[in-house]
């Protein structure tokens, strides 16, 4: 089977799994040479980039956030770009802007940094919400307008989007429509000791190892369509919609998960699934992303936040009252 050929929801062949898994563990084993200890951090973020999704990595510095989207990269043998938001960063800056060519005696588009496999959008909340919204259109549709004409950006495109959960002077909180455009939102966290030991004894002998491409965006436009066909029975359908209404009706949330929030928790467990070698998804895999995936869409009450709730700990009341249906394979 050819990357260009389509393959219909839910009939993905044994062969086509194990091709998909054997490029998804040489991806995964790339990026773990650069980011190591963080085996299911990086198996989320390549369900992310398989499922065609973007992802919110709220963490401190130096967690490895920029080495996780320049390994990304790397791998799959696509460029990256990195933008620094700042207060004073503008639209154009991410997009591009369209400049008078003399000679042609006409406007030149000229792509900004967005123009990439990979974008690594720094400190998204740092800068102002007019910028900000210069990259719901690209997240969403993939591609940017200007001055009404249309530029579609290179595909596979994926957003890593970082930020400082820490540090909030000078940031601007991001809205609940670009917080919904990530598909996810993890958290890198330290290593532990052994793994921080190991890190520092081999970079004290040697340069940072280089990532090497593993795989091609060919082979990931193949994956993303492999991804789609992975089997979701109506039941666990069904279980997902549940936890969605659930989380509507439940009294410390004003925002519950949407549609899209829904459609994203299906897309990734098929991502998650086929990377595991399975053809078709279990609710174990729903259960496991439910908080990568939908939390960050969740908008508790005022009452709820003076009690000390948090979104992680209303999902998971919410994923312990809803029953799990039984096999769906």
């Amino acid at each position: 089977m050819t990357s260009t050929q389509q393959l219909p929801a839910g009939t993905l062949s044994p062969e086509a799994v194990q091709r998909f898994r054997a490029a998804h563990d040489q991806v995964l084993a790339e990026v773990e040479r650069v980011l190591q200890g963080k085996t299911e951090a990086v198996r989320l973020a390549l369900a992310c980039l398989f499922a065609g999704g973007h992802l919110l990595i709220e963490d401190v510095p130096g967690t490895g956030k920029t080495s996780l989207a320049k390994a990304l990269a790397g791998s799959v043998g696509g460029n990256w770009h990195r933008i620094q938001f700042t207060p004073d960063l503008l639209p154009g800056d991410i997009t591009g802007v369209s400049v008078w060519d003399q000679r042609a005696q006409q406007f030149q588009f000229r792509p900004g940094p967005v123009f990439a496999s990979v974008v690594l959008a720094d400190e998204i909340n740092r800068a102002s919400p007019k910028t900000q919204s210069a990259l719901l259109e690209v997240m969403e549709e993939g591609q940017v307008t200007a001055d009404g004409v249309t530029h579609a950006v290179p595909q596979p495109f994926l957003v890593v989007a970082t930020q400082n959960p820490i540090d909030l002077e000078g940031t601007y909180q991001l809205p609940e429509a670009q917080l919904d455009r990530f598909l996810m939102r993890i958290s890198l966290g330290h290593p532990d000791l052994e793994v921080e030991t190991a890190i520092l004894t081999n970079r004290a002998a040697a340069e940072p190892p280089a990532v090497r491409p593993v795989a091609s965006l060919d082979q990931v436009r193949w994956m993303r369509q492999a991804a789609a066909a992975v089997h979701v029975a109506p039941q666990l359908a069904r279980y997902i919609a549940v936890l969605a209404q659930a989380t509507r009706e439940h009294e410390s949330l004003r925002l519950g998960v949407s549609t899209r929030g829904s459609l994203a928790l299906v897309r990734a467990a098929q991502a998650y699934a086929a990377g595991l070698g399975r053809h078709y998804a279990v609710p174990d895999d729903v259960r496991l992303l439910a908080a990568p995936v939908l939390a960050h869409r969740l908008v508790l009450t005022g009452h709820a936040e003076i009690r000390g709730s948090t979104a992680d700990g209303v999902l998971e009341e919410v994923l312990a009252t809803v029953p799990v249906p039984g096999p769906v394979r």
